[in-house]
């Protein structure tokens, strides 16, 4: 069976093909996709030039593949037809497994990031693709900067309210994604994957403050406030729009679920909070 991993040199990617390797997978077996070859021959596996505005180098890629994750791009707005062509050129190759690494809830969710991940669900059901779709929470490592910024300021301010996140580390979430390419009966299943433990932001600032070595406030700020606030901080009107439109998310709830379903599939509870920030300090 070969695999192959898109967006490889990215962090997640990374990980998958560690957690891959980690899980007995034969290195000649896993194929690291990537726009830019030469970045990914620290990797220990095949490489395989995946360019998203190339569909010719996506065919490439996937002969002689079984099974492909498709993580998902990191270019909000052009995320769609970037994995349009993914899923195309997989439906031709006949794979047989096609994971992809959604969004909570991305179907029904509110988050101002559902759209894309709900499209892209869409596409692949429409492909008939054998597909197996994770959908992954908040990586803790996404709160590296309200880290930093909290051992300077002693604050740690956000839009996100009472708003809960059931985050955990993006090595549980790489392990998660190993499991379902390596071992069978997953196909058609829909994972919301996220830590054993959804926090809030007063307890965010508490693990923070142990990590840091001091006590850190929490300020929970309105939407305008936070918007002038980044604003003050030289964010655009776009991008700080889409912060505020994001925390507003987490305030109703939309990174709050957690079921276990993570912890069951890698075989261990997920990294506790303040492990996961003390990994990144």
């Amino acid at each position: 069976m070969t695999i192959l991993v898109t967006g490889a040199t990215g962090q997640l990617g990374r990980l998958v093909i560690a957690s891959l390797l980690e899980r007995g997978a034969d290195p000649q077996s896993v194929v690291a996709g990537v726009r830019d070859v030469a970045k990914a021959q620290d990797l220990g596996v095949p490489t395989a030039r995946v360019d998203y505005a190339d569909p010719a180098s996506i065919a490439a890629a996937l002969e002689g593949v079984d099974s492909v994750l498709l993580i998902s791009g990191s270019e909000v707005g052009q995320r769609i037809a970037q994995h349009q062509a993914v899923i195309d050129a997989a439906k031709a190759a006949g794979v047989s497994k096609f994971v992809y690494t959604s969004a909570p809830k991305a179907t029904t969710s509110d988050l101002v990031l559902a759209p894309e991940h709900k499209a892209t669900e869409e596409a692949i059901v429409a492909s008939g693709l054998p597909a197996v779709i994770l959908r992954n929470n908040w990586y803790t490592e996404n709160y590296a900067a309200d880290l930093a910024r909290g051992a300077e300021t002693g604050v740690l301010a956000s839009g996100a309210g009472d708003g809960r996140v059931a985050s955990a580390s993006r090595k549980d979430f790489a392990e998660a994604a190993a499991v379902v390419l390596l071992d069978d009966g997953h196909i058609g299943e829909v994972y919301e994957l996220g830590g054993d433990v959804a926090w809030n932001y007063g307890e965010l600032a508490t693990a923070i403050g142990e990590v840091v070595g001091r006590e850190i406030e929490y300020h929970a700020l309105t939407a305008d406030e936070q918007l002038a606030a980044l604003r003050a901080a030289g964010l655009d009107e776009g991008t700080a729009g889409f912060v505020v439109a994001l925390d507003a998310g987490i305030a109703g709830g939309a990174l709050a679920d957690t079921d276990g379903t993570l912890s069951r599939l890698i075989g261990r509870p997920t990294t506790p909070l303040v492990e996961g920030l003390r990994a990144i300090a």
